[in-house]
């Protein structure tokens, strides 16, 4: 079976982890990567992580295997660069950030080649020069070795006149200054990429779910037909006629499945465990574009392939995880000539940043193209898009375009002759 796959960079493809310095509940310098974070979402995607989640350091007490710690490694390494924001302790850094850093140079080095960049706030005039100045000392001993991003340094001085209410910044000057100098650590990123040559390997994907995270159902077998009535059951999930609150909306949850069944489209959501927890059932597995079973709902990801197409379910959620892709999308061509089936990986993240899982959505566009051409009055033009559609997609007689879908234009990312990698299918 012949399949293409085309990988997209969204306009925030980046990816950084913005350091919490301070231990403090209220702290001006994690308001300072908030503003960051919340203002440069179109240009980066940025996770922030807090020195206090992690136990001082102690050599008789190693803590490098510990599930905190392998996640931070696991998220500094993945990203493509680093903001700490540190406040300054008696001419210094403050003891959380020290020895979160003596951690990370310990017996795990992900700062090692990474592009860092310093900011940081104060009460004082000065900002927190100083303690940027030791910071940048500590980050480059040997054990550490990072590339910290060369002068450009925010110092933010007077911290508490500096935000407004909402947590803004209220000095134009300022604000200025701190894009140019994000704009330049941004291509600093690019450079130091560039020289560093290709990224390390991705960290094997646990497909059978036995990892688990905050919000697994324990002491429920995966693999059970009826997963979703034992997991619902334990945990007291509303039904029916019970309202659920939204983001924004306030819906039961039969007007929750009704709305989700009506998609013109297959939904299929597999958690940040590697673990699929829900699709919308509204066909059986005949007649759906990528087949699922009720029973599947719960299985580890590892249950719900055959074990060819393993390698390159995890390709994709690698790429997802890491933040290196945003979505992947896989031209199915086992379908008939009257079907476009496009299946399409995109990555779900929580409002603090944190990979949330893949949302899978699938969809056949072939009556979309037709519905566009029949109401801009265009035409089809034999071989315009190497066979992506039988007898074309270029139309005439307008300003269409194939963009990227050319042949040459996509060479295939995944793994040599991959197999759909639907999240919950069984691929044929």
């Amino acid at each position: 079976m012949t399949q293409r796959i085309k990988i997209i960079k969204e306009k925030n493809h980046m990816k950084l982890i913005g350091i919490v310095g301070s231990c403090a509940e209220q702290s001006y310098n994690r308001l300072l990567l908030q503003y960051i974070q919340r203002h440069y979402r179109s240009t980066f995607h940025m996770e922030l992580v807090e020195v206090n989640e992690l136990p001082m350091f102690n050599q008789s007490k190693d803590a490098t295997d510990s599930p905190i710690m392998q996640e931070w490694v696991q998220k500094i390494g993945f990203a493509d660069g680093v903001i700490i924001a540190t406040p300054e302790h008696n001419h210094t850094v403050p003891a959380g950030l020290k020895s979160a850093l003596e951690w990370l140079s310990y017996k795990v080095h992900p700062l090692e080649k990474k592009p860092v960049m310093i900011v940081g706030a104060s009460y004082h005039d000065q900002g927190s020069s100083r303690a940027q100045l030791h910071l940048r000392q500590i980050l480059d001993a040997p054990g550490v070795n990072a590339f910290v991003f060369p002068g450009n340094e925010f110092l933010l001085g007077k911290v508490k006149e500096a935000f407004d209410n909402q947590g803004e910044l209220r000095n134009q000057g300022t604000i200025d200054f701190l894009d140019s100098t994000i704009k330049k650590f941004l291509t600093y990123m690019q450079a130091v990429s560039v020289l560093s040559g290709p990224k390390p390997s991705f960290p094997p994907e646990d497909l059978h779910a036995k990892r688990g995270t905050k919000t697994t159902i324990p002491g429920i077998d995966m693999t059970a037909d009826d997963w979703v009535e034992q997991a619902a059951k334990q945990v007291g999930a509303a039904e029916g006629d019970q309202y659920v609150k939204l983001n924004r909306g306030l819906l039961t949850v039969n007007q929750l499945n009704a709305f989700l069944e009506s998609m013109p489209m297959e939904l299929t959501y597999a958690d940040e465990n590697n673990q699929f927890i829900y699709y919308n059932y509204t066909k059986e597995k005949a007649e759906m574009l990528a087949g699922r079973l009720p029973g599947q709902v719960g299985n580890p990801l590892s249950e719900c392939h055959p074990p060819k197409a393993l390698k390159n379910v995890e390709y994709v959620i690698q790429q997802l995880r890491s933040g290196n892709m945003d979505l992947v999308q896989i031209h199915i061509k086992k379908h008939s000539a009257e079907k476009f089936v496009v299946h399409n990986y995109q990555a779900m993240y929580d409002h603090d940043g944190k990979y949330m899982g893949v949302n899978e959505y699938i969809l056949d566009f072939k009556p979309i193209v037709d519905f566009y051409l029949k109401e801009t009055k265009q035409t089809l033009v034999a071989n315009s898009v190497a066979g992506m559609i039988p007898n074309a997609v270029t139309a005439t007689g307008a300003d269409a375009v194939s963009s990227a879908s050319t042949h040459d234009a996509t060479p295939s990312a995944s793994p040599a002759g991959a197999d759909a990698v639907s999240s919950a299918s069984v691929s044929d």
